[in-house]
């Protein structure tokens, strides 16, 4: 270091200031051209030393490099199959009720909506004042008719006392006897219109056909009702509700009147058992779908109108299960890893069942003997060597 800073000192007096530039760019160049030259001798020995260990060792560092993945051995087992399905809940006998008679003013309302009734009960009561008159009327001709068919029998039995004296002849006993008979048919006629009158005075109340959960009340006292006036009431019979869901064509051939279906109206967390009791006829044309109807006993919680979310049982199959993590889907559809020959990944396109919390039934594409990767399958491209270790069992 001293050398050098005399002879810089020693050249600094006897060059000029551009050729001293031009001494240190020269020196510092020489430099780095040898620490270069020390660099590059380094890499070249390393790469031999490296280069002779690795040529009877690759096969071994390759193996280490493959990746490890968890497999899983599905297996085929009974699953129960289930479908998922979206409707309205509905009374299954909504039973509309309106006015039969002739109508009139309502004086009394009995029931609201949310009452049971009974068959035969009374629901809303009409004015009748009239119709009441009437009867009076009709019981009062009744009267006068019995008393004149008991005058005509009076008469008759005397002319016939008459005529066997033979003061009265055969014809006057023959007219007496029809005066007789028409007196009595008049009567029977105007009891005949008294007990019609009565059955219009009964129909003037408005009653429930049938036993149930009243849904609607449509009218209030003072209101005028006929024949032409609408539904007044709407009745569930027996309180019986349902739920309708629409299904597509494919799930309906998996069902059958009496599966069970698990229904939870929108709002509530609550599970209500219910079972098919109609399954749909036809099928809509337009939409591929029918109309399955699933009976409900009664709850406050199943209102209807109400929607409500369904899962109903298609019966037990047998089929491999996989979770979730081990299928995968892009747009060519659903697929698994498969661990196949000296542990290559292959692809396996499957077609998948019901989803639930066991895991998806897998319909087509395997046996359940395959090695299923169990997850990572992200990550790991067909054709891939990777090492399998099993799932550890629970």
């Amino acid at each position: 270091m001293n050398v050098e800073t005399n002879f810089t000192r020693h050249a600094d007096g006897l060059l000029s200031s551009d050729e001293l530039d031009l001494a240190q760019k020269s020196r510092r160049r020489k430099i780095i051209i040898g620490i270069a030259a020390v660099v590059l001798l380094a890499v070249v020995l390393g790469a031999r030393l490296l280069g002779g260990n690795s040529a009877p060792t690759s096969g071994a560092n390759a193996a280490r490099q493959a990746p490890r993945v968890t497999i899983i051995v599905p297996g085929a087992r009974e699953v129960e199959s289930t479908i998922s399905a979206t409707g309205s809940l509905a009374a299954r006998r909504d039973m509309p009720v309106g006015a039969v008679g002739e109508g009139g003013m309502v004086r009394q309302v009995l029931v609201d909506a949310g009452s049971w009734v009974r068959a035969g009960q009374v629901l809303a009561i009409v004015d009748r004042q009239v119709q009441t008159q009437q009867a009076a009327a009709l019981e009062a001709q009744i009267r006068v008719t019995d008393a004149n068919a008991r005058l005509a029998q009076n008469e008759l039995d005397r002319a016939k006392a008459l005529a066997e004296r033979g003061f009265i002849s055969k014809a006057d006993i023959d007219r007496k006897t029809a005066q007789r008979d028409a007196a009595a048919a008049q009567a029977n006629v105007a009891r005949a219109q008294l007990n019609e009158s009565r059955a219009r005075i009964g129909r003037l109340d408005i009653r429930a056909p049938a036993s149930g959960l009243l849904l609607a009340r449509n009218v209030e006292p003072g209101q005028v009702v006929g024949g032409g006036s609408g539904v007044l009431f709407r009745i569930a019979k027996d309180g019986e509700m349902e739920m309708r869901a629409q299904l597509a064509e494919a799930d309906l051939s998996k069902l059958t009147v009496g599966r069970t279906a698990k229904i939870t109206p929108v709002g509530t967390t609550t599970n209500f058992t219910g079972r098919i009791w109609q399954m749909p006829p036809v099928i809509d044309p337009a939409t591929r779908q029918g109309l399955v109807r699933i009976s409900l006993a009664y709850n406050s919680a199943i209102r209807p109108g109400g929607f409500a979310s369904a899962m109903i049982s298609a019966g037990t199959t047998k089929a491999p299960l996989l979770p979730e993590s081990a299928v995968q889907s892009d747009d060519k559809g659903n697929y698994v890893y498969v661990v196949g020959a000296k542990n290559k990944v292959i692809r396996q396109n499957v077609k998948v069942g019901d989803v639930s919390d066991a895991g998806i039934i897998i319909l087509s594409g395997l046996t359940g003997t395959e090695r299923v990767v169990l997850s990572a399958g992200a990550f790991l491209n067909e054709g891939e060597t990777v090492i399998p270790v099993p799932q550890k069992s629970n």
